[in-house]
């Protein structure tokens, strides 16, 4: 009898843990298996590990919007969104507008978002036009949109019509700076709203709760009749259209709400970063995002917000843990930056070329 209990047991196990390999699915278990192993190098290694977790609090709270940008574009089918630079830039033209006046505080933020939020809504509909053209190949083409975007933006903060002496060039007295500082105006604004800390660790109350919010937002969003509408344009196009859906106006929107979220996202991005990068700096964004949104469990065939979230704390963890780990081991040689390329675009790699089941 006994042999028996011990045999129904041993099955029992077995099928809750296969059950539980395959909802958590083979990328998530060896990320999280390295992560794990990085915090205990780390703790043999005698370091910080308050400020590691204090790191990675932040940079997840910090492009946690940007990984929910994908978020749109994946459930209706468009794919995944390679030209956030056109977002990106949007909220860059918006913190610029707002340091131009002078603003600080959560007003200039708010004031920049406000302002960001129009031009990512005209240009997400021209993105969304472009995109409908070449269906088939929008992440191809979304990839090199964002470039030229970039590219044509050079030329736009050269010539851009703005006064404040704090961005412009101090020789010429025209033209934008490649980095501009927010530390007088509405730098860690979100950060520093209610953070505490706990055991040690700083909890970016503010800069969490605003990508909370969101998630929470989008995930109420697809409960609307407009989100189950999409949600059925990416299951199956044809039922949808036969439905009476407008399947193309369901791809525009897509693509417009993932403009937008881009262009908040920038501006969250900035603040906690404590500057605005201009020119060539939104060039690689979308890739950081596509990758967290991948290895969040995230495809082609279904999306979700907690594979954004999911995705967002593990990529971004991994980034900010293991830098000063391998600095540490590898004491007496500075290989932080080419370990930051390693990892960061390795882990990219991996997570494009999984398959759709990882």
């Amino acid at each position: 009898m006994a042999l028996n209990t011990n045999k129904v047991t041993n099955i029992f196990t077995s099928h809750h843990l296969k059950a539980f390999y395959e909802k958590l699915g083979l990328p998530r278990l060896i990320i999280s298996s390295f992560l794990l192993a990085l915090f205990i190098l780390a703790f043999v290694m005698k370091m910080d590990i308050t400020i590691l977790l204090s790191d990675s609090l932040a940079r997840i709270g910090m492009n946690g919007l940007l990984v929910l940008a994908m978020l749109p574009t994946l459930v209706t089918g468009v794919g995944l969104n390679f030209g956030l630079p056109v977002g990106f830039v949007c909220g860059l033209v918006g913190g610029v507008i707002s340091l131009e006046y002078n603003l600080t505080g959560f007003t200039g933020f708010f004031v920049a978002i406000l302002c960001a939020i129009p031009l990512a809504v005209i240009t997400g509909y021209l993105y969304a036009s472009l995109l409908d053209r070449v269906r088939g190949q929008e992440m191809m083409v979304g990839t090199y949109v964002g470039f030229a975007v970039v590219a044509g933006m050079c030329i736009f903060w050269l010539t851009a019509p703005f006064n404040n002496p704090s961005m412009i060039w101090a020789i010429g007295g025209q033209g934008l700076r490649v980095t501009i500082t927010l530390y007088e105006h509405y730098s860690k604004v979100l950060n520093n709203f209610l953070a505490f800390k706990l055991f040690g660790v700083t909890i970016p109350t503010g800069l969490l709760l605003f990508f909370g919010l969101f998630c929470w937002l989008i995930h109420l969003f697809f409960r609307t009749r407009t989100g189950l509408a999409m949600l059925a344009t990416g299951a199956n196009p044809m039922y949808a259209k036969s439905s009476g859906i407008d399947t193309r106006a369901m791809r525009y929107t897509s693509v417009i709400i993932s403009n937008v979220l881009a262009a908040i996202g920038a501006l969250v991005y900035a603040q906690s970063y404590g500057f605005l990068q201009l020119y060539t700096a939104p060039l690689y964004m979308a890739f950081p995002a596509v990758a967290a949104a991948l290895i969040g469990g995230a495809s082609l065939k279904k999306a979700t917000v907690s594979h954004i979230i999911i995705g967002t704390v593990l990529f971004q963890t991994l980034l900010t843990i293991a830098l000063p780990v391998t600095q540490t081991v590898l004491r007496g040689t500075d290989i932080s930056e080419i370990a930051r390329m390693i990892i960061s675009n390795g882990m990219i790699l991996y997570a494009l070329t999984r398959n759709e089941r990882g």
